[in-house]
């Protein structure tokens, strides 16, 4: 649970509402076979595991672990993560993602996802 101050209030935002927006935004990654921990399958049914968002300072960072398709640069992938990752959850929450580390925990082959 995030805890947030506004001129309204306090505000707090569930990690399940997180695991969405992050889920939803990395799924639409190229190169993201899927969510490493998630549960019935690669991604999950009730959102990922592999996710984690927690306070830094004034803003968020984002840990999130993956697995990538076999064969492809992980670099770019990585890097296309960061931003989409990024973009969205500051779009949707207006809060500032200070950092999102990602990690490779494994690789699928292309024949394995289907």
């Amino acid at each position: 649970m995030i805890k947030l101050e506004s001129h309204m209030g306090l505000i707090e935002v569930s990690q399940d509402y997180f695991d969405e927006i992050v889920g939803s935004a990395v799924k639409n990654c190229f190169g993201v076979a899927g969510i490493a921990g998630g549960r019935g399958g690669p991604f999950g049914r009730r959102g990922p595991q592999g996710v984690r968002i927690y306070r830094d300072g004034p803003g968020l960072s984002v840990d999130l672990h993956i697995l990538v398709t076999y064969g492809l640069n992980i670099s770019a992938v990585v890097r296309g993560i960061h931003s989409r990752v990024s973009w969205t959850v500051e779009r949707v929450t207006g809060l500032e993602v200070r950092r999102v580390n990602v990690f490779v925990d494994g690789m699928l082959h292309r024949e394995a996802q289907a």
